[in-house]
């Protein structure tokens, strides 16, 4: 029922494990994507940049119906070694550079007469609720605060501006993952046995499992859901 025929779309962090995912889905779905990425030198910290290139994808199709905000990152050393330049990094592209992006999207979209768009946040299981500590061990990559504090920031970001925007018929809404197994930098064994033990699902997350509310949110069958945080984690934070 999920159909992108004839949509545009911007993934950001279109390189990355979800962002690639998200692309090739969305693209089998039937939209044309643009998947920006900081190996092409596309910095969510340079706002010129930003809107130069929405600009060009604009006014190549006359309208962009999807954006989704995927680029993001975090540090992992313990809180009392937080350097400020590592709250800096998190900070400039997790939130201020998911606001770069809605701005600079939104300065075309104005520009380019359309019905109606789509703008889908990544924000996280760690915007919702603390880490567990007790699930880490020696060596494992500690979420960080600075990483849940963005993420919870974005989830917000998500609320006010699904308001904000209501008249221009754009709707706003955000996904937050659970713990993703990452096939290329895999989790320690004690870790996802730990994880594993704490979700009720048992088990991590696929990365393709966070495609279908993404796409859902993306898409016109959506159109009466604005400001929502749809959790998907496996029932994690249900308990």
């Amino acid at each position: 029922m999920i159909n992108l025929q004839n949509k545009i779309a911007i993934v950001t962090g279109g390189k990355g494990q979800l962002g690639k995912v998200i692309t090739d889905q969305f693209k089998s779905l039937g939209a044309t994507v643009y998947d920006l990425d900081i190996a092409d030198n596309f910095d969510l910290r340079d706002k010129s940049s930003i809107l130069n290139q929405y600009k060009k994808i604009f006014s190549k199709h006359g309208k962009v119906d999807i954006l989704i905000n995927n680029a993001g990152v975090s540090v992992f050393e313990d809180l009392m070694n937080r350097k400020e330049e590592d709250l800096d990094f998190v900070y400039d592209v997790n939130l201020k550079g998911t606001f770069n992006s809605i701005q600079s999207f939104l300065e075309c979209y104005d520009l380019y007469p359309q019905e109606s768009a789509s703008i889908v946040n990544i924000g996280s299981l760690y915007g919702v609720v603390s880490p567990d500590f007790r699930i880490y061990g020696n060596g494992d990559r500690k979420n960080s605060e600075i990483y849940g504090a963005t993420k919870a920031g974005i989830i917000q970001m998500t609320k006010y501006l699904a308001v904000y925007l209501a008249d221009k018929n754009i709707r706003v809404n955000c996904i937050s993952p659970g713990g993703i197994y990452n096939q290329n930098n895999p989790q320690s064994e004690e870790f996802i046995k730990k994880y594993n033990d704490r979700c009720p699902m048992k088990r991590m997350a696929r990365d393709t499992e966070m495609v279908g509310g993404i796409a859902y949110l993306a898409s016109d069958i959506s159109s009466y859901v604005n400001g929502h945080n749809l959790n998907i984690d496996g029932g994690y934070t249900a308990w």
